[in-house]
Order: C-alpha cells, then structure tokens, then sequence
C-alpha cells in the first residue's frame, strides 16, 4: 500500500535527527550545536504558536479586554486595508510578530544554556567516555527525539499554513488523507491557534458534502466540474439531474406549514432585512446540531438519509447542505431574496467541499454571506473575514 507523501515526509523529518544520533554517537561539541539548533527551532515553534494566536486576537477577533484595546489604537486607514485584505494578516502581519517574539525567546534560551545545559553536557561526556559505543550511540539517539519532535511541528504549522494559502489543490487532498498530520492539527495545532471552528466543531465538514449529475434518461454520472455551474439542467444538450447528498435542490429547499410558521414568527421579531435575516440566522445555528454520523455515511457514498430543509427542522440535526437548505426555506417565507452557496470551506486542517448561503439586503443594495453551520464557530453573518475560510463560490439556487 504506497503511504501517503505528507506522512512519509512526517515519518523521515522524525527519524532523521534520531538516526543522526546513533550514526554519530554522544558528543559534547556536536550536541552543543545541536542544542543551538534546537534553541531556534523551540524559539520559532513559541514564537509561531503565541505570535499566531495573539495576531489573530488583535487583528482578527478583538472582542474584548486588552486586545480590543490594541485594536483601537492602531490607525484605521491600516484596519480598512487590513479589512479588504484579509491574507495580508496571515501573509506579513502575522509573521512580523512570530519573527520578533522569535528573537526575545531565543536569546532567553541562550543564556539558559550557557549557564545550565552546556556544564552539564560536558560532565556527561566525561562519564560516558568509559562506556562502550553502544552505550553512547543510544544516548545520541534519546538526545535527539526532542530535536525529531520539532521538527515535525515545524513542519506541520508550515503545511497548515501552506493548505490555509491554498497553494495547491493536490497538496490540500494529501492534507486531508494524512492521519498523522490531521492528528498533530487537531491535538495542537487548531487548539494553539484558537480556533473556535476546531474547538466546538471538530468534524464539520471532512468532504461530507457531494454534488452528483446524472443524464435524466439514462441515469449515467456525468462528473462536474468548475466549469458547470450546478445550476444547469442540461449538459452538452443533454437533459440532466443534479442531485446535492442524493436530492434534487428543489427537494432539498422545500418546505412545510410547521417551518413557515415558525419563519413568520422568527422574521417578525425584526424590523428591517438584515435585522429578519439574522434572526433566522440565529435561531438555526442555535437549534440545529452537527449530524456527523450523517456525515460519514455520505462520506461513503451511503444516499439513503434524508437531506433538506424538512429534514433538518424535524430532526433538529443535519450537514452544510441541510443547514443551507433550512435557511432558503425559512428566507422564502418571509419573502427576503437569497441563494444556496457551493464552495470549499477550511475546518482548520485543508480545504473541503462546504455549502452556504447569500441574502439580499435591499436597503444596501448588495448580498451578504450567512453560513449557519459555522454559526458555533463564531460570527459567520455578514462578518468581512468570511473569505479567509470560504473560497471558490458558485451560485447553486437563487429565490
């Protein structure tokens, strides 16, 4: 069975150093190198971890205590650009911070060394001189697991980092099947981060969405692509079905008396479009759970589960496309234009296929972002960082 290319890359940065170690036995002076490169490499995991967490406190969260604080002094022609530029936190802003805590950490480490570790280096290699070679072959080696170690979060932050950048789509599907990387992301990497999605949300998509077209006589898949829009129903001249986790759309945004009276209800508490719209945003996001045992059937291909709106609010529980769904239900009764969004999402490990929706907002004149599966993750109504995780849009339906 041939291993999948991040994992093999994972398995070798561990091993290299350990191997180095029992090759080159125990040396003082080699160790002493060693440990300096270490020094960096503890320096720039600290530094990336704190230096990414308090980056996205201040420039991305800012909702209370000292980082609103911060926020607030810092001119606003930088927080406009910042705004409609959202990458640049993660590409410079970001990175400027890892790279000055990185320097204080390091000289800290320094000084630490000279005064402890170095002494005692050189004690240990006149114990061992007496010992066999062995002996000091497996001393290098144990030496050397922190190094292994590091090396692999280094290499992790830098592919989380590279799958949030969007570098390459075969990269991102690597990503997503490497079981030591998702593992490393969900066991320190997410939670070091903040990350709200990965915190309260931990499985929210995983691929679980799929969009499937068929010819309607003959029933033979026709594989979609980025160039036909879902929305088409023909191909080629050809007549055919597109079918979103085994429904058609129409079957999926459908809706009952019990939805449209709650709807009414909810959209009367408003008094304006977005006031209504995010009502139902609200009310969605609170009351509807996660189906993740949903999810892994459509993972595997298994369509026999009931998806859609109707679904969703009988059951209380359902997947993007059934959160989606329930919004379009519940917009259409209370007459507010809105669509059903496909795309890709990132859920703090890669990108994957992701539904959502967009509302008309008369009074602006223009159409927001809503995505009520997100909605435990954080602000995902309306709110100018939605781009940093949602890419590559395409209108499905629009009512």
């Amino acid at each position: 069975m041939k291993m999948n290319p991040i994992t093999l890359i994972i398995v070798l940065v561990f091993l290299y150093p350990i191997l180095k170690g029992f090759l080159f036995k125990f040396s003082s002076r080699d160790l002493k190198c060693d440990i300096d490169d270490l020094s960096r490499n503890i320096s720039f995991i600290i530094a990336i971890i704190s230096g990414t967490y308090f980056g996205k406190k201040i420039f991305i969260q800012h909702d209370d205590g000292i980082y609103r604080n911060i926020y607030n002094h810092i001119p606003q022609q930088i927080l406009d650009y910042l705004e409609n530029n959202n990458l640049i936190i993660y590409a410079i802003v970001i990175p400027i911070i890892v790279f000055i805590i990185y320097r204080v950490i390091k000289l800290i480490l320094d000084l630490l060394n000279y005064v402890t570790t170095y002494p005692a280096l050189d004690s240990i290699e006149k114990f061992l001189s007496s010992k066999g070679n062995i002996f000091k072959r497996t001393t290098g080696m144990i030496f050397q697991i922190p190094k292994g170690l590091c090396y692999v979060l280094l290499v992790a932050f830098a592919l989380n980092i590279m799958s949030v950048l969007n570098v390459s789509s075969k990269l991102n599907g690597y990503l997503e099947g490497s079981k030591p990387y998702k593992s490393i992301c969900k066991s320190i990497i997410m939670p070091v981060t903040n990350s709200n999605i990965a915190k309260k949300l931990p499985n929210i998509l995983n691929n679980s969405f799929r969009i499937v077209i068929r010819e309607a006589d003959s029933g033979r898949q026709i594989e979609p692509n980025s160039d036909t829009p879902a929305t088409l129903n023909q191909t080629n001249g050809r007549k055919t079905v597109v079918y979103y986790n085994g429904v058609t759309l129409d079957q999926g945004v459908k809706s009952d008396p019990q939805i449209d009276k709650l709807a009414v209800a909810l959209g009367s508490e408003g008094t304006n479009t977005t006031e209504k719209a995010q009502m139902l945003y609200n009310w969605i996001g609170t009351n509807i759970s996660y189906d993740h045992d949903k999810a892994n059937k459509v993972l595997n291909n298994d369509f026999n589960v009931r998806s859609g709106a109707i679904s969703a609010f009988e059951t209380r529980k359902g997947i993007c496309f059934d959160y989606s769904c329930l919004y379009v239900a519940m917009a259409r009764t209370n007459n507010i234009k809105v669509r059903l969004v496909t795309g890709e999402g990132f859920n703090g490990i890669s990108w994957v296929s992701h539904a959502w929706n967009q509302v008309y907002i008369p009074e602006s004149g223009k159409w927001i972002n809503v995505d009520t599966t997100f909605y435990k993750g954080g602000n995902y109504f309306d709110n100018p960082r939605f781009s940093i995780d949602h890419k590559d849009a395409q209108i499905a339906g629009q009512w």
